[in-house]
């Protein structure tokens, strides 16, 4: 691992793009001295996703807590900090602006530089951050150029990085994203919500073999499609219940889960690292890089190691979902080299990656 070419930095991190109210503190983009996260899946579990107003008035009730217990953790005040860095977007309106307003507070309260970070640039960034127990030395940055697979709730997509802060958008999702697709199907198999955990569990007792569902390889684009895949599900339980003799809203009926779901679960991840895979040979990437909430995937994750010839970089479990570490750690890049926020700019709930300079 070469030095450190930039100077050292703590940064605080504050993350409330949905329905978690995040706050870290990091250290020079990689060391986590704090990663608080108030989850607010339980409570969204009722509405089957996440309610957008029911998410806003908890950040409300609970940025200010998570914000001190974060500074607790890392035994800093505001003070000890040498920037804020807050999700800008995208993500719920009404969840952004809890964040950034706190933030827009600290800063003009503290004197501190503010950075407004890409949630998805957050996700990036992630496997930069070092586990429980990891040090420097243990664990090395990844090297450029990279392919980065982010898949999440609300994205699929390819991108290529020459470098730091350095995004190439090379496909995405044209419908559903594959977490998206893995709420959905939990759903229609009755698991609840997440999605991605309750697929996961049912799909260790099952065959991925059970079923053929359907992949959309979009030959000659590095794009995704999963609604297709979502509607043979679909279609295959309404065939095993006309078979057995059940209406579709008959709640009696004792579906294959473990099975639909271990084969559901093959699908989307087949053509994950599939895709991956042809894309960093494509674009001669050296290493290829993980991130967003599916990164959490076991099956994804052993999948693509084993599948693909180069280093593979994915973040520990902890930093798959939405975090502030994360924030933090993209807020450090942005940071060293001379990024500042004005206290006026607002959440941009639809904010392409692409757009980033």
């Amino acid at each position: 691992m070469t030095d450190q070419p930039y100077p050292p930095a703590r940064i605080l991190g504050i993350e409330t793009s949905c329905d978690e109210t995040a706050a870290a503190v990091v250290e020079d983009g990689r060391v986590v001295l704090s990663n608080v996260v108030a989850s607010q899946a339980e409570m969204h579990a009722k509405y089957g996703g996440v309610f957008p107003e029911v998410a806003s008035r908890q950040h409300i009730r609970t940025i200010y807590s998570v914000i001190d217990e974060a500074l607790s953790e890392a035994h800093l005040s505001l003070d000890d900090l040498d920037a804020i860095a807050v999700t800008r977007g995208p993500g719920l309106p009404g969840s952004l602006v809890v964040g950034v307003n706190a933030a827009k507070g600290l800063a003009l309260g503290s004197g501190k530089p503010l950075i407004a970070i890409h949630h998805l640039e957050g996700h990036l960034y992630s496997p930069w951050i070092l586990d429980h127990g990891d040090s420097l030395e243990d664990k090395e940055e990844p090297s450029f150029p990279l392919l980065a697979l982010l898949v999440s709730g609300g994205h699929t997509e390819l991108i290529l990085m020459k470098d730091h802060l350095s995004y190439e958008r090379l496909g995405g999702t044209l419908d559903d994203a594959a977490g998206e697709a893995f709420d959905k199907v939990a759903r229609l198999l009755g698991l609840g919500y997440p999605g991605g955990p309750k697929i996961q569990q049912a799909a260790k007792e099952g065959d991925p073999a059970a079923f053929k569902f359907p992949r959309a390889w979009l030959e000659d684009t590095w794009d995704f499609s999963f609604s297709g895949l979502k509607t043979a599900v679909l279609h295959q339980v309404r065939k095993l219940r006309a078979e057995l003799g059940e209406d579709e809203n008959d709640e009696g009926v004792v579906l294959p889960v473990a099975d639909l779901a271990a084969s559901f679960q093959m699908a989307v991840v087949d053509v994950l690292v599939t895709k991956s895979r042809y894309a960093a040979q494509e674009f001669r990437a050296k290493e290829l890089l993980v991130a967003g909430g599916v990164s959490a995937n076991q099956l994804l994750r052993e999948m693509i190691v084993q599948d693909t010839p180069g280093k593979v970089h994915i973040p520990p479990l902890y930093l798959c979902t939405d975090n502030a570490s994360m924030i933090a750690a993209a807020g450090y890049h942005r940071f060293v080299r001379g990024q500042r926020s004005s206290l006026d700019f607002d959440a941009l709930p639809t904010w392409p990656l692409d757009e980033l300079v």
